[in-house]
């Protein structure tokens, strides 16, 4: 039977390895018309909407749809389902935050927003672009159903047909349901928050008949970087609608760059050459305009040239030993117990983050709004993103590995050209299994086979031995870097065991702390061993630091849990907890904990190092 499904793994991925995801890339840079704002939605907890009285999905032309207008025809007609202002959810956002019914809420909200159009040209395309909705979306325009999606953290978008779109008075309703299903990425069992409704952006998105789908270009692998000279670059534009140009133009103003390239079919290969480039680092986090057009598109961006790689047992940005200096992040905005989504969210996370001197910051458990990445661009910030295979998810299941492979192509797709992005995290804390090593090494040649620019890696778990912490989780032959989260001082003794740790590791390649730290409510004071006080969190992180310092050469740093404390309904000590994770550096309010200094000195002193 494991035979058999090993056989459908593989068939499925290499099928699907061979195919392209339909994602836009680029949004900012090409004509959009915005649709955030108000929704008005109907709750929908038994599906009323969907189903008909015997739990049969309702035909498309059925009166009594929520997709369908909720006017009557005429004051006979009866109308079970009625959108009003008096029902309002913004989008961007999620409904948990926006109104205290919504807290605990999991099920069906059904949004609707009603919009004029005007196309700037009668020959465009026109598609529906959503930056994500949590977890499973169907849309549908005018009464006619664009398309469905499964995944609460990456982005999609549907075609619009010319036939469905109006001028005036269009009808979008978009079911969300974020119920929580065992055969679904994520599964039933998280430790954060599952915020549901329409979290990120929702556009319209115009492009002639013949667009720039999507492009990517970096160093090339293995280039020489002895000089800042001559460094060879390569990627591809991809065509969507036909060869219609002759020859794709990139452009890099600033370093008198302009190359044409033959089409020979949707999928153009781009080579050259940059003559002088300033390498993007966390010191110098350096941007450069990059223009793609042919005769009937053209769109910009901003990105930044480097290379990541593993040599031997260290990390190499740009050729140079890296050390981390991370932290993990939820997308998530304590004081205002809600998600993330906007470019001021970003600024405010990765703000603290520079405040903490980290160099990196681990976007866990999910893929985070494309913001984050962009602002980490610009402020200098490594980025590790990940998709949610956590935990206890199915591994039997080739449905659920398509299902999380897909997440990780909309990830990759959406942000394979964000220079610091370095690396591709397939998932966390998965349990030691044949089945499920298989499962994780398929999603690592997935990744690898959308992206070799970058490394793979995912966070696995420590084997707590007698006298001794063992890294030797299998999946560590298959990944680049071998990380893991280690709780020596919380889930594992008392913060003194750290002094007597003694580690084995069973891969001669880098290792990276992917988790380490200790709860505490902020303001509770104790001694040093008092639970949930923040001198026993100050303690941890002093003896954490202190056996950092005697790691072996191939430890290539560390991203302790976490940035900000966030909610979780796992957490119930109605004392210290009371639905949150009170893990962070940063309590609910704002305010740094006495751990934040013991770790941000120890960064400070790695920061003094040479490596960037």
């Amino acid at each position: 039977m494991r035979k058999l499904f090993l056989f459908a793994i593989c068939t499925l991925f290499t099928h699907m390895a061979m195919s392209q995801t339909n994602l836009i890339t680029g949004i900012a840079a090409r004509k959009t018309t915005s649709l955030n704002g108000a929704w008005q939605y109907i709750v929908d907890p038994y599906g009323t909407g969907f189903y008909d009285y015997r739990y049969q999905e309702r035909k498309e032309n059925d009166r009594e749809a929520y997709w369908n207008t909720d006017e009557p025809v005429n004051k006979t007609e009866r109308k079970e389902h009625k959108f009003t202002d008096k029902y309002i959810l913004q989008v961007p956002g999620d409904w948990n935050s926006q109104a205290e019914k919504f807290l605990y809420y999991e099920g069906i909200v059904w949004y609707k927003k009603s919009f004029d159009f005007t196309r700037t040209s009668a020959a465009n395309k026109v598609y529906l672009y959503f930056g994500a909705v949590n977890y499973e979306a169907d849309v549908y325009l005018n009464g006619k159903k664009l398309g469905k999606h499964k995944g609460g953290f990456t982005p999609f978008n549907f075609e619009v047909p010319d036939s469905v779109l109006k001028a005036t008075g269009n009808y979008l309703v978009v079911k969300v349901d974020n119920t929580r299903h065992k055969d679904e990425v994520p599964t039933v069992n998280t430790d954060w928050w599952n915020y549901g409704g329409i979290t990120r952006d929702v556009q319209l998105i115009e492009v002639p008949q013949a667009f720039i789908q999507d492009y990517s270009l970096h160093i090339k692998k293995g280039a020489s970087l002895k000089t800042s000279k001559n460094i060879p670059v390569e990627g591809w534009v991809q065509l969507n609608g036909g060869q219609s140009s002759k020859e794709v133009i990139v452009e890099v103003p600033e370093l008198k760059i302009k190359k044409a390239f033959p089409v020979t079919g949707d999928k153009v290969a781009i080579q050259f050459n940059l003559p002088a480039v300033q390498l993007w680092s966390p010191q110098t986090p350096r941007l450069y305009t990059v223009v793609i057009s042919t005769n009937t598109d053209r769109i910009e961006d901003k990105i930044g040239f480097r290379t990541i790689e593993v040599v031997g047992k260290q990390i190499l940005l740009n050729g140079n030993p890296l050390f981390m200096r991370g932290i993990c992040i939820h997308e998530e905005i304590p004081r205002q117990i809600r998600r993330a989504y906007n470019k001021q969210d970003a600024l405010q996370l990765l703000g603290l983050a520079k405040e903490l001197s980290c160099n990196m910051v681990r976007l866990a458990h999910y893929p985070h709004n494309e913001n984050m990445a962009r602002t980490a661009d610009s402020l200098g910030i490594l980025v590790w993103s990940e998709i949610p295979v956590y935990w206890t998810i199915d591994f039997n299941s080739t449905e659920v590995f398509e299902k999380a492979r897909t997440q990780l192509a909309e990830m990759i797709t959406r942000d394979h050209n964000r220079a610091s992005i370095i690396i591709w995290s397939v998932g966390n804390e998965t349990p030691v299994k044949p089945v499920r090593t298989n499962f994780m090494r398929n999603l690592i040649s997935a990744a690898r086979s959308l992206d070799s620019s970058r490394l793979v890696s995912a966070a696995l778990e420590v084997n707590y031995q007698p006298g001794v912490n063992k890294i030797d989780d299998p999946l560590g032959e298959y990944v680049d870097i071998v990380s893991f989260n280690e709780y020596l001082g919380w889930y594992a003794g008392l913060p003194d065991r750290c002094r007597t740790a003694k580690w084995e590791f069973a891969y001669n390649k880098p290792f990276f702390i992917s988790e380490t730290g200790a709860e505490t409510l902020y303001g509770f004071h104790g001694d040093s061993l008092t639970r949930w006080s923040e001198e026993y969190q100050e303690w941890f992180y002093r003896e954490q630091v202190a056996m950092l310092k005697r790691m072996p050469d191939n430890f290539a740093g560390l991203s302790p849990w976490i940035l900000c404390d966030f909610r979780s309904p796992r957490r119930n000590n109605q004392t210290f907890q009371e639905g949150w994770n009170n893990k962070g550096l940063i309590d609910q309010q704002g305010r740094k904990k006495k751990a934040f200094a013991v770790l941000k000195a120890y960064y400070d002193e790695k920061s003094s190092t040479p490596n960037p």
